[in-house]
């Protein structure tokens, strides 16, 4: 088999359902959509964790958190003994490169610590700010700043917008999209001529939402719909309001703030990191969708440089995103210690041209399948320590497009720290019908079955004639997160 080029493009905080392809409205993806043409896309694709770096940690180890450990942000380093899969390909022979986010250790005042994570090529950009009261080893080392000066352009005044949560950003063409698309069409260009694995990992749309001008003037607040709410969500969510959620105070999001404003943010805020405690909820889908667009046309202009340079159908393309992001549902901005869909669920979208038989699947796959499905699709041997299911079987056609699992879990543990947070514990075990949420330090759980409620609405936890589903599901949970907790060390004696 042709050793494949890996074009793996991890987008930040994006919804499963904002693909138009796949019938969503509101978004405008066209770029994105044609990879559905020539590949598979997962419609019920679960992250393992709602926060960024657990989540990256097990893409990129294919081990669940309750495995590999590495369950906060701003961790003060990544574990030396496990394996990322840029370092199995690096040592397989491809040139490997990472544009953007890592994510996976602290990077506040000063450069994330790597590890031997089998980057080549190092365009280290986390988020797109210009790094204040740090040394000049930590300002230099952010290359999109770097890009930024190189173009004349004086960062600090054009980041005078980044502590609103809902703004107009940069432009177009000083955007760290565009940035990260440069970045990626020089990098494939340059190694044209053997086998290359090229990690475009890009902050959009985590919030702010602060789309350039020009992109947002294309998405019309008035057609967005609301987000899914009922009034009984405020009245559940006085339930876990001991578990860490960035929306301290759920908000209706049919309720316009006062005086026509896009929103009001609460008193003392210090950055975009807290909600607002009001908001037009149309405008800020209007903006997210704003955002992805500009990642859609990043991604078709990646698209055209491998139709340009003659390696189209020498390149497997992966899109997903980490996590979800609230968007307002339930009342809820942003993300936390909570298991709805928007959080939990995410994109992804697989195509290899002349090599995937071009597919919707609806089978249950997990993030932590992402490893195994690239070794196997490059001829390597899965890492020791993987826990994933490689999916190149549903991809090539030969493995039925809707079987996969039988269950997803994912886990939230002291995970991001904010005021007020509390270092809440998590799970949630989902069979394809039934989704158990438990919040094992506060004491509370939910059930829903998302046949007859997908809007996650109805919580059946509390309904004692649904007690033995609890019980049972609690148990096949529990089950689940004993198998994934990892096993330790290989096995080289029988004694």
């Amino acid at each position: 088999m042709t050793k494949p080029n890996i074009l793996w493009i991890c987008t930040d905080q994006q919804r499963w359902d904002t693909i138009s392809g796949l019938g969503f409205e509101g978004a405008r993806t066209p770029h994105i959509d044609s990879l559905i043409k020539t590949g598979v896309a997962f419609r019920r694709a679960y992250t393992q964790s709602p926060i960024c770096t657990p989540s990256r940690a097990s893409f990129l180890t294919g081990m669940h958190p309750v495995a590999h450990h590495v369950q906060r942000n701003g961790c003060d380093h990544f574990p030396e003994h496990l394996e990322l899969v840029p370092k199995v390909f690096q040592k397989a022979g491809w040139r490997t490169g990472l544009i953007g986010k890592l994510h996976l250790a602290a990077t506040q005042r000063r450069i994330e610590k790597r590890g031997d994570d089998g980057y080549d090529e190092f365009y280290w950009s986390k988020h797109p700010y210009p790094e204040k009261d740090v040394s000049e080893a930590v300002r230099t080392a952010h290359d999109y700043q770097n890009w930024l000066v190189e173009k004349g352009v004086d960062v600090d005044e054009a980041f005078a917008f980044a502590s609103e949560a809902l703004a107009d950003g940069m432009p177009t063409e000083h955007h760290q999209t565009t940035w990260a698309r440069e970045r990626a069409e020089r990098f494939i260009e340059t190694h044209r001529d053997r086998p290359w694995f090229l990690s475009v990992n890009l902050f959009d749309p985590h919030p702010p939402f602060d789309p350039p001008a020009e992109y947002m003037a294309k998405f019309d607040p008035k057609e967005m719909s609301l987000p899914i709410f009922r009034e009984s969500d405020m009245a559940r969510f006085e339930r876990f309001r001991g578990v860490d959620q960035q929306s301290t105070t759920p908000v209706d999001p049919r309720v316009l703030p006062p005086e026509g404003k896009a929103m009001t943010v609460p008193e003392g805020r210090e950055s975009h990191d807290t909600p607002p405690d009001s908001y037009d909820a149309r405008r800020i889908k209007a903006a997210y969708y704003a955002m992805i667009a500009l990642i859609d046309d990043m991604v078709g202009s990646l698209l055209d440089t491998l139709r340009r340079t003659g390696q189209e159908r020498d390149t497997l393309i992966l899109f997903m995103s980490d996590h979800g992001e609230m968007l307002g549902d339930h009342g809820l901005l942003y993300k936390g210690c909570r298991f709805y869909d928007g959080l939990v669920r995410v994109p992804m979208i697989a195509s290899w041209p002349g090599h995937t038989r071009p597919g919707i699947s609806n089978a249950l796959v997990e993030l932590v399948d992402i490893p195994a499905t690239l070794c196997e699709a490059a001829g390597l041997a899965p890492m020791e320590q993987d826990q994933g299911r490689s999916l190149f079987k549903i991809l090539t056609g030969n493995a039925p497009l809707d079987e996969h699992r039988s269950h997803v879990i994912s886990e939230f543990w002291d995970a991001i720290s904010f005021p007020g947070s509390r270092g809440s514990r998590g799970s949630m075990y989902f069979d394809g019908r039934y989704k158990l949420c438990l919040y094992h330090d506060a004491g509370e759980g939910e059930l829903f079955d998302t046949e007859t409620d997908p809007g996650e609405f109805d919580d059946l936890w509390p309904v004692e004639s649904r007690k033995d589903l609890r019980l049972r599901l609690t148990e096949e949970s529990f089950a689940a997160f004993m198998m994934a907790s990892g096993i330790g060390p290989k096995r080289v004696a029988d004694f």
